[in-house]
């Protein structure tokens, strides 16, 4: 592979994206830029490219931290800098890979050094090698919170901390902060979505000219990487000396009265949480003005910066998408446009009416209720049903869900070792201590009181002769701390007829909504799988991305027969392959179901089974159960026991129901589980 960075200049399209680094280039205070896209638009590539364009920096001869030497940092660890000649280096590209620890982003201290012969040794982390340059993280919504909130914190506050048992390490970390994020894995959560200070939404063009022209200039590139971009390089060049002028222009730009008005005003009519929205688009917009050579602030830059800085800001909901409603922002522009002491065009109120409706207030289709058999005699009315083991009908009645709620919290029983979340107890690298233990590879988390412990025994024998501890390396405790991870919630749906009756599906599809945000919440995985007719169905494989599990269940039709028993099997298979994917992270199965089971004579009999080889797996179960009517069967409950977890109605399932009602319960088979 060339070593040689395809040229920024080469790109097509993609002209926000394009801006939106340029602009962070010209003022890193803008706070970066998160870029939205579906695989294989070049975002890695654009983001790489930028790198080669940025001004190159003078530092410290030897300094690990990148010291301006006209500015050095006073704190630094490498310091204090005497006077020497400055050395001229490009600004890094500093790329962090998904699975990285705390310690390599922040660095590490070698506390039994510290301990043992009061040497404060410290190991920079990617942070000191980013300062001053380029921090590009992929995939930045696979990250674990801890690791982006410990890398947001770096790039607000322009300073990285180790703190280590009292030992104490801090240097500059300034930083262009850019993010890619594939959506279809997964969202980040609104609060850390709101520390990027801008985010531009990418997708691949659908134009063939355009789509043609790519392939051409990629083929060309990997063909001769060191002639394509010597084609570039003078459109390079200006490019570098543009951003260049800008950052120079930049404190001379002046942000008017007016233009900050109308910053404010958009802010307060988008209802954005917080001040920061206001900063970052104050801080664009000056950045656009010195970009095209301007120093005043004009409205063109306030509408460009909202439009960068606004649409991630706007999520109310999990589910909802990143979007600006352009003609709102617009008139609010407008209406904030003249000085204070001017007479505007027109001082009444927007227009409030949003574009578009509500739901559709038609009728619901009439449900398809399920055949009743032996295996359970059925209290809601019977419609036509497509003979048994028949294709369900292309056009099957879909019912919408239902407003989400917040439900009970569902834990996995035992302590676990997954990934950081905020559901089921585990082992993590944050949450409190609960033990000690000797050290498993490098010691990062000393147990101080424990280490003392271990080494006091031995002093005299050791020949201890002053106040100084003799220390050895077997005496070293480290800290094994209790937290919370995040799960695997597989949902398995009914949506047979018999859940389609009486428009019980919305109902049952508000339920799993409200699961499926609370899953949100709790940075769990995700997956469903459906039955009805005569099959199941995996809907959503397991997935970070609980948007697509909500727009695959509102688009869940109903109606056939009830195959309970394909339907937990299915659920089987599933979890046997996610545990060889991902040994470490704990399933929890969500039944949703009235518990009847049709297509065959021992229909139920043969759920039974199913259920029982789940439970003989220690599996942590609960049954959602969806059964209504005068008449109960109490089949869900049943299931429940089989499955050797609760069985929870609907109503039960809110948060302000029964007090304590799912924290009770424990699956069989926990102590197996827990092993």
């Amino acid at each position: 592979m060339s070593d040689v960075r395809y040229p920024f200049t080469a790109i097509v399209g993609m002209a926000d994206l394009r801006l939106g680094l340029l602009l962070n280039a010209v003022s890193p205070a803008v706070g970066g830029v998160l870029v939205r896209g579906e695989k294989g638009t070049a975002k890695s590539t654009m983001v790489r490219a930028l790198a080669g364009l940025l001004p190159s920096i003078a530092t410290v001869p030897g300094c690990r931290f990148a010291c301006d030497p006209a500015s050095a940092d006073p704190q630094c660890p490498d310091g204090p800098h005497a006077l020497a000649a400055a050395e001229e280096r490009p600004a890094h590209l500093v790329e962090l890979p998904v699975g990285v620890s705390e310690d390599r982003i922040v660095g590490s201290l070698d506390l039994e050094r510290a301990l043992a012969e009061g040497v404060k040794a410290y190991e920079p982390g990617l942070l000191a090698k980013a300062h001053r340059g380029v921090l590009y993280i992929d995939e930045v919504n696979l990250l674990q919170d801890h690791v982006v909130d410990l890398l947001l914190d770096a790039a607000a506050m322009g300073r990285s901390y180790v703190e280590r048992e009292g030992v104490s390490v801090r240097h500059a970390a300034r930083f262009l902060l850019v993010g890619t994020m594939n959506p279809e894995e997964g969202e980040l959560r609104p609060q850390l979505l709101d520390r990027f200070g801008l985010t531009v939404e990418i997708a691949a063009t659908r134009d063939p000219g355009e789509r043609a022209e790519v392939v051409r200039r990629r083929l060309a590139y990997d063909a001769d990487p060191d002639g394509f971009a010597a084609r570039y390089a003078e459109d390079e060049r200006e490019l570098a000396e543009r951003i260049t002028a800008a950052r120079e222009l930049l404190p001379q730009v002046e942000l008017t009265d007016v233009a900050l008005r109308q910053i404010t005003a958009v802010c307060a009519a988008f209802e954005v949480d917080g001040l920061r929205a206001d900063i970052v688009m104050a801080r664009t917009a000056v950045a656009l003005a010195a970009w095209d050579g301007r120093t005043e602030v004009l409205e063109e830059d306030v509408r460009k910066a909202a439009q960068l800085a606004l649409p991630h800001r706007r999520r109310r909901n999990p589910f909802d998408a990143p979007g600006l409603d352009e003609e709102q922002l617009d008139r609010t522009l407008d209406e904030h446009s003249e000085g204070p002491d001017d007479e505007g065009p027109d001082n009444e109120g927007p227009d409030d009416e949003g574009p578009g409706g509500g739901p559709d207030g038609g009728g619901a289709p009439e449900p398809v209720g399920d055949a009743p058999d032996g295996s359970a005699a059925s209290d809601e009315p019977s419609e036509t049903v497509p003979p048994q083991g028949a294709p369900a009908k292309a056009n099957a009645p879909v019912a919408a869900a239902g407003e989400p709620y917040r439900t009970r919290l569902f834990k996995v029983p035992g302590t676990g070792k997954g990934a950081q979340g905020r559901r089921s107890p585990a082992e993590t690298d944050g949450g409190h201590t609960i033990r000690s233990r000797r050290p498993q590879g490098h010691l990062s988390r000393l147990h101080l009181s424990a280490t003392l412990q271990a080494a006091a025994p031995h002093q005299v024998a050791r020949g201890r002769d002053s106040r100084a501890l003799v220390l050895h390396r077997d005496d070293f405790r480290e800290q094994v701390r209790q937290g919370r991870e995040s799960n695997l919630v597989l949902f398995v749906v009914d949506a047979s007829g018999s859940m389609a009756a009486r428009q019980r599906m919305t109902a049952v599809k508000g339920a799993v909504m409200s699961l499926l945000m609370d899953a949100y919440q709790r940075r769990d995985k995700i997956g469903m799988i459906t039955f009805r007719g005569a099959s199941a169905e995996l809907a959503l494989p397991p997935t970070s991305s609980v948007e697509v599990g909500a727009a695959r269940l509102e688009q869940l039709p109903t109606g056939g027969r009830t195959p309970l028993a394909a339907g937990l099997l299915r659920a089987h298979e599933v979890l046997r392959v996610e545990r060889m994917r991902d040994p470490h992270r704990r399933p929890l199965l969500v039944v949703v179901t009235d518990g009847r089971a049709t297509g065959g004579r021992d229909a139920l009999a043969q759920a039974g089974q199913a259920a029982g080889l789940l439970a003989g797996q220690g599996l942590a179960s609960v049954v959602l159960d969806c059964e209504a009517g005068p008449v109960r069967l109490g089949l869900a409950r049943t299931l429940a026991a089989q499955l050797g977890g609760p069985a929870v109605t609907l109503d039960e399932l809110r948060a302000e129901g029964v007090a304590a009602l799912v924290h009770a319960h424990r699956p069989v088979n926990h102590d197996r589980k827990a092993a």
